[in-house]
């Protein structure tokens, strides 16, 4: 697959070396000669310094010839024109455009990205799906990672294990005989920083992050069972108004009742549009690093402290106060993947990854065969993936323990209809199947030629 990616920010460059190790023809773009003389260091790619948009650029770059274009660039203006002049000038047939301003997203202007007008397949809202992300840590209270699958009958869970969990240092293979009517699997043990593919004999230890499949209807008794008996949150602190943050306060306020809502503002006038835009909700101006501030925003009694703030450095340090301040729980937006390691011995309950989180909703329009989903963990090391089989799948009609897979891919859970099935050896693995594997990241390419009949990218 030949793909031009625009733009050589962090997403750009994560999107670029995920290709690039797959195998495919990747031409990368970026106005900035240092970016572009780095990339060429690092990546086994093309790359050209010059503007996206433009046609000469786009054409040195091999666009009549390839099938996709993912436009990253920092300006929404760009990426647009980008897909436009790579479908009107030379009929790439499909375009990927990163757009963060809302005022394109509003649904009264639905039709602007239609085909007759700016022909865009694929419109990825960062704030969006980061809002989306952090909403659901918040309806499940005491996991670390929470990722809905086929249409929400089965979810993904990270919960750390405590020193009080019920099935610390017992054997895997004894958790169906201890929970005989609870449906899940643990597909990974994150322990020291290291994924651990589960076998039958390990045990749990205290501190380790433990990755579950569960069928929905049993998730909080399966939470229960591993030791998190915590309530939903009604007094939230959200810190950083910002678009992000505003996503969230309506997700929130729309479908949680009874809410409790503060937010904090540095800036004067974003801190002003929000009182006078939203409703039932409490705003201080000030900073989150403020002792005062915090304690007129009552932190020491709120139960979740959600920091969005542009700077991770404050992010961070401001879920530090609140943790020590009483806060019972914070949700901490972080985009350097290199405070990762820290973020669980400072304290910090759940680290979301921006970038994580817009690479992998990508990933899953790139990806060959039946992909449904694809669903990045930690700081990339893994990925959940989700796949339906077709009726020529090279899998149909065969059994799992048959089809001799890399020990790194394991399988999650079937969806077969509306059951939810955890997967057996002996398990027959049917047409129209909705399949949940989990992978390290390096295997993914063998995951997607399971589905795989054809080149039905497009």
């Amino acid at each position: 697959m030949r793909v031009i990616i625009c733009g050589m920010g962090q997403v750009g460059r994560s999107i670029a070396a995920y290709l690039s190790k797959e195998e495919n023809d990747v031409t990368v773009i970026d106005d900035e000669e240092d970016n572009i003389a780095q990339i060429h260091d690092e990546l086994d790619v093309n790359a050209i310094v010059g503007h996206a948009s433009d046609p000469e650029i786009l054409s040195a770059a091999g666009a009549k010839d390839s099938d996709m274009i993912i436009a990253v660039t920092k300006w929404d203006e760009v990426n647009m024109v980008a897909c436009q002049i790579g479908h009107s000038l030379f009929g790439i047939p499909k375009k990927i455009a990163r757009i963060r301003k809302q005022c394109y997203l509003d649904p009264a202007w639905s039709n602007l990205f239609s085909r007759t007008h700016m022909p865009i397949d694929v419109i990825i809202s960062p704030e969006n799906l980061i809002a989306q992300e952090i909403y659901q840590r918040f309806l499940v209270p005491g996991t670390t990672t929470v990722v809905p699958l086929s249409e929400g009958k089965v979810h993904l869970l990270g919960i750390i294990c405590l020193d009080d969990c019920p099935v610390l240092n017992t054997q895997l293979s004894q958790l169906s005989n201890l929970f005989p009517d609870l449906s899940f699997e643990i597909v990974a043990i994150m322990r020291d920083r290291k994924n651990i593919v589960p076998d039958v004999n390990d045990m749990l230890d205290v501190g380790d992050e433990v990755y579950i499949v569960v069928d929905s209807s049993h998730m909080r008794r399966v939470m229960a069972a591993f030791g998190h008996l915590e309530t939903t949150a009604r007094r939230v602190v959200v810190s950083g108004g910002g678009d992000i943050g505003l996503s969230l306060i309506n997700l929130l306020q729309k479908q949680t009742h009874a809410l409790q809502l503060k937010v904090i503002e540095d800036n004067d006038e974003r801190a002003l549009f929000l009182s006078e835009e939203l409703e039932n909700l409490i705003v201080l101006h000030g900073s989150s690093l403020d002792r005062d501030v915090l304690k007129e925003a009552s932190v020491e009694t709120a139960e979740t402290f959600v920091a969005l703030m542009s700077d991770d450095e404050n992010n961070i340090l401001g879920s530090l106060l609140a943790k020590q301040y009483g806060c019972e729980r914070v949700i901490t937006l972080v985009n350097n993947n290199a405070y990762y390691p820290l973020v669980g011995p400072l304290g910090i309950d759940v680290m979301v990854s921006p970038n994580s989180i817009i690479v992998a909703n990508i990933m899953q329009h790139v990806r060959r065969g039946r992909i449904k989903g694809i669903h990045n963990l930690g700081d990339g090391y893994s990925e959940v993936i989700e796949a339906e089989v077709s009726d020529s799948s090279r899998i149909v009609n065969k059994q799992i323990g048959e089809l001799e897979l890399p020990r790194e891919v394991v399988f999650g859970a079937i969806v077969r209809g509306d059951e939810v099935i955890i997967p057996k050896p002996d398990l027959e693995i049917k047409a129209d199947d909705h399949v949940i594997i989990l992978t390290a990241s390096s295997e993914a390419h063998h995951v997607e030629r399971l589905f795989s009949v054809q080149v039905d990218l497009f």
